[in-house]
C-alpha cells in the first residue's frame, strides 16, 4: 500500500496530543530464530509470527533492541544481519492522550479503521500529567533543530497549541517574525503585524518551556530573552509577577524552578487552566488574587493601612491520564506474507 494511503487522518486531534513512533523489525532475523533455532516448519513459524504484536516499550523506547531497530535511511538495512528493505517491516504507533479534547476524535477514528486480521491494535497504559508533560518536552526537543534559532518561535507555537488547542495557530503564526512580552495585556495574546505579543504569564511559561528544551543542549538555556542561567530565569519570572501569581515565595532558585515546573506538569489538559482563571479577580496592578483572598481582605479591612494578603500557594497534584497506543500492523502483515512465501519455496 502506498505511503500516502497508509497515513491516518489525525486532523481532528488537538496539536500536541498525538505522538507518532516508527519502528522497524527484521523478519529475516525472526524467521531464522523460528525455523533454524526452534526447528519449526515455515508454515508454523508464519502462523506464530503474524499474531505477534510488540509491547509498548519495544515500539516507543529510544533505544530499540533486536530484532527491532530505528533508521532514518531511505533504503535501510538490518543492523544485525544486513538484510535489505524487502525483509524489513514497519510498525507505526500513535500515542493518543486520553481526555475531553481527544476522546470523541479517538472513538471516531477507531470506528473508521478496518477490523480484519488485527490490522490495527489498541493498547492502553495508565500514566499521569507529569509523565505526559515530560514526554511531550522530550518529543518537542527531538523535533526541533536547536542550532537554528527559529526553533524559539516554533517552541512558542507548540506550547500555545497545547494550551489553547481550539485556536487556529496556523493563521496566527503565518509569516510571524517575533514573539514579545506585552506590557499592556493582562491575559491572552494579540498579533500586531509580524509580531505576536503574549501576556506576562503566557510569555513567562513560553520562556520556561524554551529553557527546559534547550538547557541540556548548551550551558544555560536558550530563550527569547537570550541564553539564561537558572538564576537569571528565576529573576525574570519573579520580575514579571509570575511567581507571585502562583503564590511561590521561596528564594532558592532550585526550589522555585521545581515548583514552576511542577505547576506546568500538574495539569494534563492545559486548556482547563483558563476555566480556573475565571475564579480569580483582576486587580489594578495587573496581578491575580484568588477570590478567597479577596473575601478575607474584606473582613480585615478595618484599617486602610492593612497590607493585602499574598496569594495562597498553589497545591500541586498530578492528574491521572490514560494513554491509548494505536499500533498500525498493516505493513508488518504484508511483509510477513512475502517473507513466508520465500521460506516456503
Amino acid at each position: 500500500m502506498p505511503a500516502k494511503q497508509r497515513e491516518l487522518d489525525l486532523t481532528e486531534f488537538p496539536p500536541g496530543t498525538v505522538t507518532e513512533y516508527t519502528t522497524l523489525v527484521c523478519l529475516a532475523c525472526i524467521f531464522d530464530i523460528f525455523t533454524r533455532q526452534l526447528n519449526l516448519a515455515p508454515r508454523t513459524a508464519f502462523s506464530e509470527i503474524k499474531r505477534h504484536t510488540p509491547t509498548i516499550a519495544e515500539l516507543t523506547s529510544p533505544g530499540a533492541m533486536r530484532p527491532y531497530f530505528d533508521s532514518e535511511e531511505k533504503h535501510p538495512h538490518c543492523p544485525y544481519c544486513g538484510s535489505a528493505k524487502r525483509w524489513l517491516a514497519r510498525f507505526d504507533t500513535y500515542c493518543i492522550e486520553g481526555g475531553k479534547t481527544t476522546d470523541a476524535a479517538r472513538r471516531q477514528l477507531l470506528r473508521k479503521l478496518p477490523k480484519a486480521e488485527d490490522q490495527f491494535v489498541i493498547q492502553e497504559k495508565k500514566s499521569d500529567s507529569g509523565a505526559v508533560f515530560f514526554e511531550w518536552l522530550d518529543t518537542l526537543g527531538r523535533s526541533l533543530d536547536l542550532n537554528d534559532e527559529t526553533w524559539l518561535i516554533d517552541a512558542s507555537r507548540m506550547y500555545l497549541e497545547r494550551r489553547e488547542p481550539k485556536t487556529n495557530w496556523d493563521e496566527v503564526f503565518d509569516e510571524l517574525q517575533a514573539v514579545r512580552r506585552s506590557s499592556r495585556l493582562s491575559e491572552g495574546w494579540e498579533r500586531d503585524g509580524a509580531r505576536l505579543f503574549l501576556a506576562p504569564s503566557l510569555y513567562s511559561e513560553a520562556l520556561l518551556i524554551q529553557y527546559l528544551v534547550s538547557r541540556s543542549h548548551a550551558h544555560g538555556g536558550l530563550t527569547l530573552e537570550g541564553r539564561l542561567t537558572l538564576m537569571e530565569l528565576v529573576r525574570r519570572l519573579r520580575y514579571s509577577g509570575y511567581l507571585e501569581q502562583l503564590g511561590i515565595t521561596e528564594h532558592d532558585p532550585g526550589e522555585v524552578f521545581e515548583k514552576v515546573v511542577n505547576h506546568l506538569a500538574a495539569t494534563h489538559e492545559w486548556s482547563s487552566i483558563s476555566t480556573a482563571a475565571k475564579k480569580k479577580v483582576r486587580t489594578g496592578s495587573g496581578s491575580d488574587r484568588v477570590e478567597v483572598a479577596k473575601q478575607s481582605s474584606k473582613k480585615s479591612s478595618k484599617s486602610r493601612n492593612s497590607k493585602t494578603a499574598p496569594p495562597e500557594p498553589e497545591v500541586i497534584t498530578t492528574e491521572p491520564v490514560k494513554l491509548h497506543y494505536l499500533i498500525d500492523r498493516r505493513d508488518f502483515l504484508e511483509k510477513v506474507k512475502s517473507v513466508y512465501a520465500h521460506y516456503a519455496a
